[in-house]
């Protein structure tokens, strides 16, 4: 039996409590978050307020006046001890496509207009990340970043915001890149961005300061809700795996004119997703979930 380390609880103040499950980002303790806010959510608890799972960690909000501090920590401690056994951690994700014009002139134009405030001025953003991971080819560095599937580990930030971590690849493979010097003060909707570990696509207009490698044909967050597989606005589900599709400009501005009339569907396969599976057979188990997408 595959077990998780123990969770470390710490009050903060008079109305949180801080659960973390691990300080090292991995795809079981972020599940285990997942799971455990899930459960809490599904038995209503009286007194708590919010529920904030993490990358690898958890926040929970309560009001110390209708449950106290200490009997909702073991009562929280219980279900994490259940949760630690990977047997546990079972869900039901999608699988959702991505398609991703790498290297686009519109963030390219980007990269130019803010290169007072990066590390490299005279590089775009795209070779930046590129030859810092050791990439002398942009052909093998879009295979590296679109061969595997990336999961949702946390949703925030700016709503729709969806953090994303590769999966199936060996952790010294893993794209990193460190963040602007000083951020942005726009970047387009739709740009893909880099920053440390994690991949993102910018649900709207804002600041930012990942760097930026292309640009995602598809909204993560739609306040019109003119598509079907938006009609709760925000795209991402943490625990869901997003597949970015490299795509060139053509593909590119057909989707966006269908994303405009409305007639866009995204591609979706549903599956079911084992912690404990994946610990066993790593990227051949993801292979296996990823067949005929």
């Amino acid at each position: 039996m595959f077990t998780l380390p123990e969770t470390r609880f710490d009050f903060v103040g008079d109305e949180y409590i801080y659960a973390e499950i691990s300080r090292e980002m991995s795809i079981e303790s972020n599940y285990k978050a997942i799971s455990i806010t899930n459960e809490l959510r599904k038995r209503n608890i009286p007194g708590i307020i919010d529920i904030c799972p993490a990358n690898a960690s958890y926040l929970i909000r309560y009001n110390p006046e209708k449950i106290a501090g200490q009997d909702l920590k073991d009562y929280i401690q219980e279900i994490d001890i259940k949760k630690s056994n990977l047997s546990e951690l079972t869900m039901q994700i999608r699988i959702i496509e991505i398609p991703t014009w790498y290297d686009d002139p519109i963030t390219r134009e980007y990269s130019l207009q803010f290169a007072d405030r990066h590390q490299h001025p005279e590089m775009t953003d795209f070779e930046f990340v590129m030859r810092g991971n050791g990439f002398t080819d942009k052909n093998a560095f879009i295979e590296a970043h679109s061969s595997m599937p990336y999961f949702i580990s946390m949703v925030g930030f700016i709503p729709g915001t969806a953090w994303e971590f590769q999966i199936g690849v060996p952790r010294e493979n893993i794209i990193q890149v460190a963040k602007y010097l000083s951020p942005r003060t726009k970047t387009p909707a739709r740009a893909i961005g880099l920053g440390g570990a994690f991949t993102v696509v910018y649900p709207m207009e804002s600041s930012g300061s990942y760097q930026l490698i292309g640009m995602s044909a598809v909204p993560v967050y739609d306040e019109k809700r003119r598509l079907a597989e938006l009609n709760d606005v925000v795209l991402a589900r943490p625990g869901d795996f997003w597949k970015h599709r490299p795509i060139d400009e053509r593909e590119y501005q057909r989707i966006v004119d269908e994303v405009e009339r409305g007639t866009y569907r995204y591609r979706i396969k549903e599956v079911e997703f084992s912690s404990e599976k994946y610990l066993l057979y790593g990227k051949e188990y993801i292979d296996d979930l990823m067949e005929g997408f």
